[in-house]
C-alpha cells in the first residue's frame, strides 16, 4: 500500500512540473515564468540554458561590432555550446590541480581593461551595465579566461620546445624557396575528420565542406561559412587568422596561397586533419632590412624592498647622483652600490634594443645624450641612474629572421599541441549533450 502510495505521489509530482513548464499549472496566476533546464552535463556539472543564452547575446553583439554576418541560430548555439564545454572542461581540470587566480591579480586585470577603455572602475561598471552585464558576472568570466590561459602555459605552451636545428631547418627550407619574407593576411575553415575516420565519417565531412563551399560560391560571406561550418577553434570570429609569414605555414597551404590574388577563395586542400579552405584578404613582401636604433648603456639599481623604503631609496640614489656629479667614476660606484646583476661589471648593459627595459627606463635612457647620466628614475624594480655610452644602427634583420622563426614554430607547435590536449580532455571526459531535448 505505502509503495503505491509513493508512485502515486511521484506521479502528481511529475504530472505538475510537466504542466507548469508548459504553462498550464495554475490557470490563476498572473504570469508564467519560464524555468532554467539543462543543456549539457560535463562530468560533475551542468551547463544550463540560461549559461548559453547568456553566451550567445554576447557573442551575437560581439559579431555584430565586427560586421560579421550571424549564421543560423541553430548552428550558432551548437557552436557556442561546444565552446562552453570546452572552457567547463578546462576550468574543471584546473580546479583539480589546485590551478587559481586570486582576487588581487583580477582586481589589476580588470583595472587594466578600464584604463584600456579610458573608463574610470566606476565608468566601466556603469557601461557594462548598459550592455546587461553586470560587474559579478563580467569578474567570473574574466577570471575564467586567466585561469584557462594559465592552464594552457602550464599544460601546453610551456612544454613547447624549439632546437636551435629546427631553426636551422626552418629559415634554410624557407630560403631555398625565397618565400620567407613574404607574408599572407588569410582565413581558415577547417572541416575536421578522425585522424583513423571511417569511410563513413569522411563522407560527412566531405559533404559539409560541399556545402560550406556552395555556400560561398552563392555569393554567403567567408566569415559567416567560417561561424556556421567551420570546425577551428576561431570558427566565430570569421576564421581570420591574421598575418602569417609563408614560413609560418604547412606547405599545403603556402602552395596554395602563392598563386592567389588578393580576395581569392581556395579550393578545398586536404590534409590529415581535414579539410580546409582559405581566403587570401591581403599579401605583402618582406624583404628591407630591419634597422633599429640600439643604445649602449650603464645604470645603477636600488631595489625596494621590506627593509629599504621608497623614500630611503631615493635618498640614497641622490647621495649617489651627487657624487656622479662630482666626476667619481660610474662604473666603480655601479660595483659598489648597484643591486643589479650587471653591477660587477660596473652597470653595463651592453646594447639595448627597444623594448628590452620597461617603459619608464627606456623614456628616460632616449632622453639621454651619449654620456649623459640620467636624474634617479623611478620603476617597479626601484630607482636607477642611467648612463648612455653611444648608440648605433644595427641590421637586425638575421637575428629578427632566427627570433621569428623561433616565435613561429613555437606557435604552430603550441596550437597543435592545445587542440591535440583539449580533445583528449574531452574524450576522458562524460559530456551528455541534451541541446534538443523537448519539454
Amino acid at each position: 500500500m505505502l509503495s503505491d502510495f509513493i508512485k502515486h505521489t511521484l506521479h502528481l509530482l511529475l504530472l505538475s512540473s510537466a504542466l507548469l513548464m508548459a504553462g498550464q499549472f495554475n490557470a490563476h496566476a498572473a504570469g508564467v515564468v519560464k524555468l532554467d533546464r539543462i543543456v549539457a552535463v560535463v562530468d560533475q556539472t551542468v551547463i544550463t540554458e540560461q549559461e548559453l543564452e547568456s553566451r550567445i547575446a554576447t557573442v551575437t553583439a560581439q559579431l555584430k561590432k565586427q560586421g560579421t554576418e550571424l549564421p543560423e541560430e541553430s548552428i550558432l548555439r551548437k557552436q557556442i555550446l561546444e565552446r562552453l564545454i570546452s572552457d567547463t572542461l578546462q576550468i574543471q581540470y584546473a580546479a583539480q590541480i589546485g590551478l587559481k587566480v586570486d582576487d588581487n591579480q583580477l582586481d589589476k586585470t580588470i583595472e587594466r581593461i578600464a584604463e584600456q577603455n579610458q573608463l574610470s572602475l566606476t565608468e566601466f561598471s556603469e557601461a557594462l551595465a548598459k550592455d546587461g552585464i553586470s560587474m559579478r558576472k563580467f569578474r567570473a568570466d574574466i577570471r575564467n579566461e586567466i585561469t584557462i590561459a594559465r592552464l594552457r602555459e602550464r599544460e601546453v605552451d610551456g612544454r613547447v620546445n624549439v632546437s636551435e636545428s629546427e631553426i636551422d631547418n626552418y629559415l634554410t627550407s624557407q630560403a631555398s624557396r625565397n618565400e620567407n619574407q613574404d607574408e599572407f593576411e588569410i582565413s581558415h575553415i577547417l572541416i575536421r575528420t578522425p585522424e583513423e575516420g571511417a569511410t563513413e565519417d569522411i563522407q560527412k565531412a566531405k559533404a559539409k565542406v560541399d556545402k560550406a563551399v556552395n555556400e560561398l560560391k552563392s555569393g554567403t560571406s567567408f566569415a559567416k561559412v567560417s561561424a556556421s561550418f567551420s570546425d577551428a577553434p576561431n570558427a566565430l570570429e570569421g576564421g581570420n587568422l591574421g598575418w602569417k609569414s609563408g614560413a609560418q605555414m604547412p606547405a599545403l597551404f603556402l602552395d596554395a596561397l602563392k598563386n592567389m590574388q588578393s580576395g581569392e577563395i581556395s579550393p578545398v586542400l586536404r590534409s590529415p586533419n581535414g579539410f580546409h579552405i582559405l581566403k587570401l584578404t591581403n599579401k605583402r613582401g618582406g624583404n628591407s632590412p630591419l634597422v633599429i636604433q640600439q643604445t649602449h648603456a650603464r645604470h645603477i639599481l636600488i631595489k625596494l624592498s621590506e627593509v629599504m623604503s621608497d623614500n630611503e631609496a631615493k635618498q640614497k640614489m641622490d647621495v649617489i647622483k651627487e657624487r656622479l656629479d662630482n666626476n667619481e667614476k660610474f662604473e666603480a660606484l655601479a660595483r659598489q652600490y648597484s643591486e643589479d646583476s650587471t653591477a660587477s661589471n660596473g652597470g653595463d648593459l651592453g646594447w639595448v634594443n627597444p623594448g628590452d627595459t620597461v617603459p619608464q627606463f627606456e623614456k628616460a635612457m632616449n632622453d639621454l645624450k651619449d654620456n649623459q647620466i640620467s636624474q634617479p628614475v623611478r620603476s617597479q624594480f626601484g630607482w636607477h641612474i642611467i648612463q648612455v655610452i653611444e648608440r648605433r644602427s644595427q641590421d637586425m634583420s638575421k637575428e629578427s629572421a632566427r627570433m621569428k622563426a623561433r616565435q613561429e614554430i613555437r606557435g604552430r607547435k603550441a596550437d597543435e599541441a592545445y587542440q591535440d590536449w583539449i580533445r583528449e580532455l574531452r574524450d576522458r571526459a562524460y559530456v551528455e549533450l541534451r541541446l534538443e531535448d523537448k519539454f
